[in-house]
């Protein structure tokens, strides 16, 4: 197949989401048949019809939906591609681009980034953040889209490298007049007697539950599925169901909207992160750098967080 062209692609898929040449046009500023030419040779480098006519417009064909996904999967990375030569143009001399899960994020990274970046050695590097699911984290460091990933320990990290970060604890978040509400701490399986909120079957904590439901021998109830922990807090604060998320992620919420946060006394509750990348003996010098704070951070993390259990204990 002969090089794909980027405007060629950025054009077709404006015609796919207006589902109008002539529209996608004064978009661009181009007329009709010039972009109608270019989807013809488009048409004629992939070898398949990709858009069929309709009364008002276009849709795309089952190729044209496939090309539509790759095209903006190679705009997306085309755009990473020109952000980071910028920044060297700008005198920034390191680039490192991490994926991480929302209970991460929601952890000490940034803090823990914003640390080494005051480092005076390190002031002229730029790390760049983008929350992902944690099997996409680990997807997103092989396929080579972020030189670093931080997840749930659990992953599947085969074929990468790792090193411990730090960890949360999961907590039932409830309303304040729940039956739950007055309890300082609960069981998991003391929760399952409630109906839950959750989040897509792709989360790690979902997967979590829905194990430990299942050696508890109770069904873990779904009454509302969201896409992420804010819409799930609202649906708590609304009374309709409670939610299992990170007390990292739930406390700052809770604090502003009056909700309960019980940590749970499973013991599987308290979960670790680790960093993964490719090989660790050819990360760039910048991601080197910067893993090497994150480990750091996440042993200093772990043993406050080991001596704060000893000290409940």
């Amino acid at each position: 197949m002969r090089d794909l062209d980027i405007t060629t692609l950025r054009l077709f898929i404006s015609v796919c989401e207006t589902g109008n040449i002539a529209r996608a046009g004064q978009h661009a500023n181009i007329v009709g048949s010039a972009i109608s030419k270019r989807l013809a040779q488009l048409e004629d480098t992939v070898g398949a019809k990709l858009l069929t006519r309709k009364r008002r417009g276009v849709e795309p064909t089952a190729a044209g939906e496939t090309l539509l996904e790759h095209a903006r999967a190679i705009l997306a990375s085309a755009g990473r591609v020109e952000r980071d030569m910028a920044a060297y143009a700008s005198g920034v001399k390191g680039q490192v681009r991490i994926l991480a899960t929302a209970s991460v994020l929601a952890e000490s990274l940034a803090e823990d980034i914003a640390a080494f970046l005051q480092a005076a050695p390190h002031r002229n590097i730029r790390v760049d953040m983008e929350e992902r699911v944690s099997h996409e984290v680990v997807r997103g460091v092989k396929e080579g889209i972020a030189s670093l990933g931080i997840c749930w320990d659990a992953a599947d990290f085969h074929g990468l490298d790792t090193r411990p970060y730090r960890g949360d604890r999961l907590a039932v978040v409830t309303g304040p007049e729940h039956p739950l509400a007055r309890r300082d701490e609960v069981w998991f399986e003391e929760a399952l007697e409630y109906e839950h909120v959750n989040m897509p079957a792709a989360g790690a904590v979902l997967r979590m539950l829905q194990t430990a439901a299942s050696q508890s021998g109770k069904p873990l109830r779904h009454r509302v599925t969201v896409s992420n922990f804010d819409s799930a807090f609202r649906v708590v604060l609304a009374g309709l169901a409670i939610s299992v998320a990170p007390m990292e992620v739930a406390m700052p919420y809770a604090l502003a909207h009056g909700l309960r946060v019980l940590p749970l006394k499973d013991p599987w509750s308290r979960r670790r992160f680790a960093v993964c990348m490719r090989d660790e003996k050819s990360l760039p010098a910048a991601a080197g750098l910067l893993l090497e704070h994150l480990a750091a951070a996440g042993r200093k993390g772990l043993d406050s967080a080991q001596a704060a259990s000893g000290e409940n204990n």
